[in-house]
C-alpha cells in the first residue's frame, strides 16, 4: 500500500542528464528567448495565482540572464514537451512552434545585494512563496520543478569549498557538480535519507508527537535519519523507541518524497506498534500520545490539535490511517 498524494513527489520534467556535459549548455541556453527561467532569492520563488491556479512565474532567459553573474549558480533542471507552468490554464505549450522547453533556476542570495529586477513585479496576482506554503498547490511540472530548484540552490549556497582540500569550488555540469579548483576533486549534491511513519497500536490508534520548539499544540507523526550501516526497517524501530519508548514490530513501505529543508529524502512507512506506554526522550520530543480517530477529530474541530500541512508526508500519512480527507485551518509547517 502506498501513499497517493505526495505533492513534492510530482514531477513531468525530462532532466535530461545527457546533456549535461555540454560545456556550453547554460551560455546558450541563457540567450534563447524559449528557455523558461525560475529566478529564486534564498528559499523563494515568485508564482502567480491564474483563474485559482497557482503556478510558478517563470520568466524568458534573454530577460534575466544578467543575473546569472549574481547568482550562487545557474543549474540546467531539464525539458518539459507536454506542459509550460508558468503559462496560463488553457495555452498550447507548442503554440509558438516549439515543442518543448527547457528549464533553468538562477539561485540568488537573499540580502540586501539582491538586483531590484531578481523578481517580477509583485501585484495582487504575483507573490513570493516558499515551497512549503505552495508545494500542494502547484500542478506536477511547477512543484518538480520547484522541489528541485530548492536542493540545488542550498546545497550550492552552502558548499562554496572542497571538502577534501579546502580550497574553493565552481560549478560544473550545468549546475549538477562542483568542481575543486585545487585537487580537481568532484563534488555532487547530497540526499540525506529520512524515515516518517505512521506508528498505529492494536486498537488502530496513532502515535503522534510533539517538539518543544514547535508551536503549542502542533502535533506530527515521528521521523529521524538513516544512521550509516542501518536499513529502513531498522531506523524506523530505532527512531521510535529513542523517542517515545515504543517498540515497533513490523514495517510496511508507503511512499516517498523529497523534502528539500535543507536536502532530505524522506522515505514513509506505517509501523505496528507492540507496546503502547509512551516515555519520551525529552530531547526529540517533548510529548506524545495516541489518538484515536474520533479524538483527533473532536481536537482538530476544536483547534486543540494542530496538523502538518498537505505538501507534507506526515499529513498523508495522518490521512491514510484516518481514512480520508482532514479539515483544519491549513497553515505552513516549519
Amino acid at each position: 500500500m502506498t501513499l497517493a498524494h505526495l505533492a513534492l513527489a510530482r514531477s513531468t520534467l525530462d532532466r535530461a542528464a545527457r546533456r549535461r556535459e555540454q560545456p556550453d549548455l547554460v551560455p546558450t541556453l541563457l540567450r534563447d528567448p524559449r528557455t523558461r527561467v525560475l529566478v529564486m532569492v534564498g528559499d523563494q520563488a515568485p508564482v502567480r495565482e491564474l483563474d485559482e491556479q497557482t503556478v510558478l512565474a517563470l520568466r524568458p532567459a534573454t530577460e534575466v540572464a544578467h543575473l546569472a553573474q549574481a547568482a550562487h549558480a545557474v543549474v540546467y533542471l531539464g525539458s518539459d514537451p507536454g506542459s509550460d507552468p508558468g503559462a496560463d490554464p488553457g495555452t498550447d505549450p507548442g503554440a509558438d512552434g516549439d515543442d518543448g522547453r527547457d528549464y533553468l533556476v538562477i539561485a540568488l542570495p537573499a540580502g540586501p545585494d539582491v538586483p531590484a529586477d531578481a523578481t517580477p513585479a509583485l501585484d495582487g496576482r504575483t507573490r513570493l512563496a516558499t515551497l512549503r506554503e505552495v508545494g500542494a498547490l502547484l500542478d506536477d511540472a511547477g512543484a518538480g520543478i520547484l522541489a528541485a530548484c530548492l536542493a540545488l540552490a542550498n546545497w550550492h549556497a552552502h558548499h562554496p569549498r572542497c571538502s577534501r582540500c579546502g580550497a574553493a569550488t565552481v560549478v560544473a555540469q550545468a549546475g549538477w557538480s562542483r568542481q575543486c579548483t585545487a585537487c580537481a576533486a568532484a563534488h555532487f549534491p547530497r540526499t540525506d535519507p529520512a524515515v516518517i511513519m505512521s506508528v498505529v497500536d492494536a486498537a488502530d490508534r496513532i502515535l503522534l508527537g510533539h517538539q518543544a520548539v514547535w508551536p503549542e499544540k502542533r502535533f506530527s507523526t515521528l521521523a529521524g535519519f538513516v544512521e550509516p550501516g542501518e536499513s529502513l526497517e531498522a531506523t524506523v524501530r530505532r527512531e521510535v523507541f529513542e523517542e517515545a519508548g515504543i517498540e515497533v514490530g513490523e514495517v510496511g513501505y508507503q511512499g516517498s518524497q523529497p523534502w528539500p529543508f535543507p536536502c532530505s529524502l524522506m522515505l514513509a512507512f506505517r509501523a505496528e506498534a507492540l507496546t503502547t506506554d509512551v516515555v519520551v526522550d525529552g530531547a526529540e520530543l517533548a510529548e506524545a500520545r495516541w489518538w484515536s480517530r474520533e479524538d483527533l477529530a473532536l481536537d482538530v474541530a476544536t483547534g486543540e490539535l494542530l496538523l502538518p500541512p498537505p505538501v507534507s508526508v506526515a499529513r498523508q500519512l495522518i490521512e491514510d490511517w484516518y481514512g480520508g480527507p482532514i479539515r483544519d485551518t491549513g497553515g505552513t509547517w516549519r
